[in-house]
């Protein structure tokens, strides 16, 4: 999802009327929000929006609520952090997804990094690949990037859905991912075919990998 809109289609009247009287309740007292927050998908309910494949109501009502928010910098950032650190599965994907809309004038900065860098410590291929959506690939450090993609390839997350590679994939992340591709085919391992489009345009970081085809290491066809 783009922008924070939600299609008006997505919601029935009770759902639009509660969204537009909790923003207005959030935009009075920024301490609104704690109680609001959870309480989006019982008022709005949770289904995938149409159009919207990796959104859901819930978050984007939600979202909604976090742009309704006045504060700006580091107290932003405590105020997303104790939501996140607070919510279920559904809050912290939403926070996640809320993001980028809330540093689109550089009102957060830095200040979500901490949110990011904990969803990227879970085993949660939802929360992971969120965490790599714009704003991480905005803001984090290129060794911190680097180990977040090789993390997506560890757990199944397609690479496809990370955001920034287009800018942001190196040599370093591709000598990265040559040697990853080196152990799984040393272990009769097959490797994800999207790890390939970005380690083939540095090529001397193929040495090993090129090394076990030519020797026809018995595991290398795999």
């Amino acid at each position: 999802m783009t922008t924070s809109y939600v299609p008006g289609t997505a919601l029935s009247e009770e759902g639009a009327r509660w969204l537009r009287t909790s923003a207005e309740r959030i935009r009075a007292d920024d301490g609104a929000l704690a109680a609001l927050f959870p309480a989006a998908g019982r008022a709005c309910g949770r289904a995938p929006i149409p159009g919207e494949p990796d959104w859901t109501v819930d978050q984007a009502v939600r979202a909604e609520l976090l742009l309704a928010l006045s504060s700006r910098g580091a107290a932003l950032g405590r105020t997303l952090f104790d939501l996140y650190a607070h919510g279920d599965a559904a809050e912290r994907l939403a926070v996640l997804k809320g993001l980028p809309a809330l540093d689109a004038d550089r009102r957060l900065g830095d200040h979500g990094l901490p949110i990011v860098r904990d969803a990227l410590r879970t085993n949660d291929a939802r929360l992971v690949r969120a965490a790599l959506g714009p704003y991480g690939a905005e803001h984090l450090p290129d060794h911190s990037y680097r180990q977040a993609v090789l993390k997506c390839v560890f757990i199944g997350v397609p690479l496809g859905s990370v955001s920034g590679l287009d800018r942001r994939a190196d040599a370093e992340l591709a000598r990265m991912l040559a040697d990853y591709a080196q152990e799984r085919l040393m272990a009769g391992r097959e490797v994800p075919s999207d790890v390939w489009p970005l380690v083939e345009p540095h090529p001397a970081v193929l040495t090993k990998v090129r090394a076990l085809l030519a020797e026809g290491h018995p595991h290398a066809s795999a």
